[in-house]
């Protein structure tokens, strides 16, 4: 237990069984005589607690391990504010498909004894981060775990853009909107439109058009160092968004310039040993057990 002595907790806003279980994780934790950190936002959730608070970005300054209780979508803010400072992310799955928060609240004090021990997995999943320019000028940035998606927002108009990989022009494309997706976000957005699924040890990127008006156009897998951009026509009719992981938005005019690539620094996912990614996958996306009923 000495390697994670300082452990933080996140937890998702609004859910009174996350709150209950951060309640058998802090007094699980404080058992062991391990310093509990609670971010600050869930800290106000409950009153009393007697312990250390701290803003989510500088949890991962003080310290060894964080613990984010609720569902993917927890974790994929966690893992913004987190990938920065390398410390290890362990998800409680308290949401509705767990992909990357995948210990039951059920199976909470056995797992996470497994980890406190030694025993777990790491994995290492990169970031994208998008800039938004307009005449040259920065207007808006942000990255992504899982994905940066061009969408026109509330409006049922299309998008006419062009893309370049490398400096390269790809085409000028007429579509619903873009996806730009890691491997950890194929399973996300990038698969409900049509995208592959990627293992997470891929280095590389998925770009997924959102129904295209040209029926040829197929998702692209390029190499996850690539420099991606996307120029906005000038004629767009409308002012289409930029969302970074469906969570934080800002505003494209035409014209507008959305450069997309790997962020230098990587988030270290936790999991148990018996992990499977593709139990995972098919238990979550419904896919068939083995011939003959057996699991």
């Amino acid at each position: 237990m000495d390697q994670f002595r300082n452990i933080g907790i996140i937890g998702r806003l609004g859910s009174s069984q996350v709150l209950d279980t951060i309640r058998r994780l802090k007094k699980f934790l404080l058992d062991r005589q391990l310093h509990v950190i609670l971010e600050d936002a869930i800290a106000e959730m409950l009153p009393g607690h007697g312990l250390q608070t701290s803003t989510r970005r500088h949890l991962g300054e003080i310290c060894d391990l964080v613990i984010v209780v609720g569902g993917d979508g927890s974790l994929l803010g966690a893992a913004r504010a987190l990938a920065g400072s390398g410390v290890p992310v362990l998800g409680i799955n308290r949401g509705s498909l767990g992909f990357l928060t995948d210990i039951r609240p059920d199976e909470l004090e056995l797992k996470v004894a497994e980890v406190l021990k030694g025993d777990y997995l790491t994995e290492s999943r990169f970031l994208l981060q998008a800039e938004v320019r307009r005449h040259g000028e920065a207007m808006g940035q942000g990255d992504a775990l899982n994905d940066i998606v061009l969408h026109p927002g509330k409006s049922t108009k299309m998008i006419e853009f062009e893309l370049y990989i490398d400096g390269h022009f790809v085409c000028t494309q007429k579509a619903d909107g873009l996806i730009i997706a890691t491997p950890t976000g194929s399973t996300a957005y990038s698969l409900s439109a049509g995208g592959p699924i990627m293992h997470p040890k891929l280095d590389a990127i998925v770009i997924v058009p959102m129904c295209p008006h040209t029926l040829s156009s197929r998702p692209i897998v390029v190499d996850s160092n690539s420099e991606l951009k996307v120029v906005v026509s000038p004629d767009l009719q409308i002012y289409p968004l930029v969302s970074c992981d469906g969570q934080n938005h800002f505003t494209c005019t035409p014209g507008d310039t959305i450069t997309v690539g790997k962020k230098p620094q990587k988030l270290t996912l936790i999991h148990p040993l018996d992990h499977n990614y593709y139990e995972v996958c098919r238990t979550k996306l419904g896919w068939g057990s083995r011939l003959g009923g057996g699991d």
